[in-house]
């Protein structure tokens, strides 16, 4: 039996099929002018137009795999950066002594330790956003869980994947729903009230699904390395600068709009202080720290991969022309049908447009004037987008962050796809339901 391709496989084909659509779809382009204040290009209602211009060439083909790792350097950097720490930090012994304290606190109440740790994501997904940093985690994640009885998909739905649910039903992610109403001319953080009862219901439902996946699916436990080891002073400390970092890491992000950047110093300077605490010495440290980064290497070429996929189809002309064909019918339909249509649109579109704030970018000067043609509000065409985009990334093999956890934790492609196709499934009819409602009562 032939083995499923890998995720950098998956994703070489797509980059070469997004190459091969370039000769393929009508090329096209909407006006575009540049809003002097923000520096962003905004699009100009009805004036898509088809054009002749020349498709990439094979040489394009091969700069894009380069250019899209380059694009990334920021999220690439971040990711290098935190996995070398919390390596660093595991190699302390300060995660395995720990995970051991929490682990024998939650004896007989695995599924309490679940709902803690899907609620943490969700929170984490509909506050800041919190999408790629699970990546360094991961390994973390799948040791805990092993300790506990739970299986890799187990593990992964209730952090990867929780924070997919909060970033897309929530009400403040800055990257989807801010920048969403922001492309729509709305008051930021507008129509909150249904968004937090709408994540709510969603949460639960997230919840109770995982916990039977998880019971009906437990693996043997795995008695972790530092067992039977005491809670060193040095592991304390570290695990308490950890908490410090995060919580200036998150309090930078809301306060000063902290990037990658600023997150990446931040972590960095924890491996290094935290080495030393453990009485590593400078030598030992830079060596765990550059090994950890290592483990890093092939996540952060897959998040680059997936960049050059939108290089491509927007070089190629036809990203506009993509846009055009799945949005241009919706005036067709009822609001109600419309909203829902447009949600599914977005779904597909976030096949070829991984990056969902890019995707907002894109389609919403389109939409928001096409919503108010067929007499569908800006706030539920924002919720089409937030539901429809951020969802797709349980699910898209070009979300770069979603195939480099699955190849950290050795899940294929296919596998992940059969196992998260349900729950996803299950979260786009309740987006579905709340947009029919959002209609039918006229929420603005």
């Amino acid at each position: 039996m032939k083995k499923f391709p890998n995720a950098f496989v998956i994703l070489l084909l797509v980059i070469l099929i997004a190459w091969i659509f370039t000769y393929l779809i009508p090329q096209g382009s909407y006006e575009r002018i540049l809003d002097e204040e923000t520096g962003v290009a905004r699009v100009v209602n009805d004036s898509y137009q088809q054009i002749n211009a020349s498709s990439p060439s094979f040489l394009d083909l091969l700069v894009s795999i380069p250019r899209g790792i380059s694009g990334r350097a920021d999220l690439i950097i971040l990711i290098l950066l935190i996995g070398g720490c919390f390596y660093l930090i595991e190699k302390t012994e300060a995660f395995n002594q720990g995970l051991v304290k929490l682990v024998s606190s939650l004896k007989g109440k695995e599924g309490l330790a679940l709902i803690l740790l899907a609620v943490l994501f969700i929170s984490g997904g509909a506050t800041i956003g919190l999408q790629e940093e699970v990546v360094a985690l991961t390994p973390i994640l799948l040791l805990f869980g092993k300790s506990l009885g739970y299986n890799a998909f187990t593990m992964l739905f209730a952090s990867y994947g929780s924070t997919v649910v909060g970033s897309s039903f929530g009400a403040s992610n800055p990257f989807g729903v801010i920048l969403a109403q922001k492309e729509a001319a709305l008051p930021l953080l507008s129509g909150s009230s249904l968004r937090l009862i709408v994540l709510l219901i969603a949460s639960i439902v997230w919840i109770l699904y995982l916990l039977y996946y998880a019971k009906n699916n437990r693996i043997e436990k795995v008695k972790m390395t530092s067992q039977d080891t005491s809670f060193s002073q040095s592991s304390k400390i570290i695990l308490l600068l950890l908490g410090i970092t995060f919580s200036i890491v998150i309090f930078g992000i809301i306060q000063f709009e902290w990037g990658f950047s600023e997150m990446s110093g931040c972590f960095f300077a924890l491996g290094i202080v935290c080495g030393l605490v453990a009485k590593m010495g400078w030598n030992k440290t830079g060596e765990t720290y550059i090994a950890g980064m290592k483990e890093m290497v092939f996540a952060s070429i897959i998040i680059g991969l997936a960049n050059s996929i939108s290089i491509l189809l927007t070089e190629g002309m036809i990203m506009d022309s993509i846009v055009y064909g799945l949005f241009g019918p919706l005036q067709n339909f009822s609001p109600a049908v419309s909203g829902v249509l447009m949600m599914v649109s977005h779904v597909f579109l976030h096949f070829p447009v991984p990056s969902y704030s890019g995707q907002a970018i894109l389609t919403l000067p389109i939409l928001v004037p096409l919503s108010d043609l067929i007499g569908l509000s800006r706030q539920i065409c924002v919720l089409a987008y937030q539901y429809g985009a951020i969802m797709a990334d349980m699910i898209v093999p070009t979300n770069g962050a979603l195939m480099a956890v699955i190849a950290i934790a050795n899940i294929p492609y296919n596998k992940w796809f059969k196992f998260a196709l349900k729950p996803t499934l299950l979260m786009l009819l309740i987006a579905a339901l709340t947009i029919i409602f959002a209609v039918t009562t006229g929420y603005n």
